[in-house]
């Protein structure tokens, strides 16, 4: 995994011109909400509104902050400098809030900058701090961490042979990063199992391609978004476009895998659901400070023009890809299958101290199209599926007669020479992915009720 924070759990709320939003982004010089990215120039956190309730801090509460303060700084065993105190505080004020507030330094920012590109070293595994223990996201595609099996909902116990400490999860992310080349060894408890196991990994410089496409047969694509980047809406319409003039006529569906995906911009999760969408509305965010108050719409256009499209989701699917989820579902748009998602739905905004200084500040719940926060329910496929993956068998089936078959036969029009077919790899893939198996044969199903009915033939008389 890239040791730092989630990429799942930033939000990015700059409105994009393409998307109608309500009401209009902030004015230049107001802090934005972002995701993955710092602001531009520091600024101070946006006050509350004047309407709020301003209630002064307990003075009670002051003197028990001001006793314990002074006596760790005269009875604990080891002299602690102010500035070491201060620092604990406020990341101890932030981490009892919600598990995506946090207080950030100057190498988190920069982590946060490189999480827009998809480039960065570490092992492509994307974690969150949940009771005291780092829990797996989703690992990307193609990465260390995904090649050595690991899943969404593992626990990594130790790091390197030392336990991961509840008081110092920070810390164990960052140790996750390292250059590439060099080693190092996770102890993981998978999901469902009791007995954790030690795998070895070697860091890599992580590119992620936020977008793969291939046609899975003629006329049935298939796209793959492992995470939402700055350019992922721009990769998708060229992925179609492409897809389109390869096969020669329009796509008959396709199907979208949201698998795994842990999250990035709203900004182009926005984009995504729009390429699919003709109207109505995408997501909606509220939250205490009138800003916080976006709508975000579909503008006319759909890619598919109206072809059938199947989502497939799991509990890996988190944040801003469970914004496309949810608003390509409620617009009944697209079929979803799978398993319930992860349930991130909470916004963040990154609120900068100084030049080297922010804030990380959960300060809205977003809304799917049909008004539903699915903060930790997540959302329901509207057919599930167990987690079940397809094996070959273990002896050959019986052969299957047929008339072709037998001696001297009528040759039929299309039987063709007889030469048998190597399925492709697409093929190969489909026949190994259980999920995505059945994802295709429903489409195949959309597709068929979806044909435009032959036209009528005229009589004459």
């Amino acid at each position: 995994m890239s040791p730092r924070l989630p990429l799942a759990f930033l939000f990015a709320l700059i409105c994009a011109p393409a998307f109608a939003a309500e009401p209009p982004p902030a004015a230049a010089g107001d802090v934005p909400d972002v995701e993955d990215a710092p602001a531009a120039e520091p600024a101070p956190p946006p006050h509350a509104e004047k309407s709020a309730s301003k209630k002064s801090v307990d003075l009670q509460d002051i003197r028990a902050f001001t006793a314990v303060y002074n006596l760790v700084k005269q009875a604990y065993v080891e002299d602690v400098d102010d500035h070491r105190l201060m620092q604990q505080a406020i990341r101890g004020l932030l981490s009892g809030l919600d598990p995506h507030s946090e207080y950030l330094g100057k190498e988190q920012i920069e982590n946060l900058t490189e999480d827009t590109t998809g480039s960065y070293d570490g092992l492509g595994i994307e974690v969150v701090q949940v009771d005291g223990v780092l829990r797996v996201i989703a690992p990307i595609d193609d990465s260390p961490a995904e090649r050595a099996g690991i899943k969404a909902g593992d626990t990594i116990v130790q790091i390197d042979g030392k336990p991961v400490q509840s008081d110092d999860l920070d810390g164990a992310i960052a140790h996750l990063r390292g250059k590439p080349g060099t080693e190092i060894t996770l102890n993981v408890l998978h999901e469902k199992q009791s007995t954790p196991v030690d795998i070895k990994l070697r860091r890599e410089a992580i590119k992620v391609a936020s977008v793969r496409a291939r046609l899975l047969e003629p006329g049935y694509a298939y796209l793959r978004i492992s995470q939402f980047q700055a350019d992922t809406g721009v990769q998708l319409r060229k992925r179609i476009e492409r897809m389109q003039a390869d096969n020669k006529a329009p796509l008959r569906g396709a199907i979208l895998d949201l698998r795994s995906n842990p999250g990035g911009l709203v900004t182009s999760a926005v984009e995504v659901s729009d390429a699919f969408l003709d109207d109505g509305v995408i997501v909606t965010t509220k939250g205490r400070l009138k800003d916080s108050d976006l709508s975000f719409r579909a503008t006319p256009g759909d890619l598919l023009k109206g072809a059938p499209l199947v989502v497939l989701v799991d509990n890996g699917t988190a944040s801003a890809a469970e914004i496309v989820a949810g608003a390509l579902k409620d617009n009944h748009r697209a079929l979803l299958m799978g398993r319930r998602t992860f349930g991130k739905g909470s916004v963040q905004t990154v609120l900068p101290l100084d030049a080297e200084h922010a804030v990380k500040l959960t300060t809205a719940r977003y809304y799917t199209p049909s008004g539903i926060s699915i903060q930790a329910a997540g959302i329901q496929p509207d057919i599930a599926l167990a987690d079940l993956a397809l094996t070959q068998r273990d002896s050959a089936p019986t052969p299957a007669i047929g008339e072709r078959d037998l001696r001297n036969h009528l040759k039929g029009a299309d039987e063709g020479d007889g030469s048998v077919v190597t399925p492709s790899a697409a093929d190969r893939d489909v026949e190994k992915d259980y999920a995505l198996n059945e994802a295709l044969n429903a489409l195949k199903a959309l597709a068929l009720r979806n044909k435009p009915a032959a036209a009528p033939v005229e009589s004459k008389g």
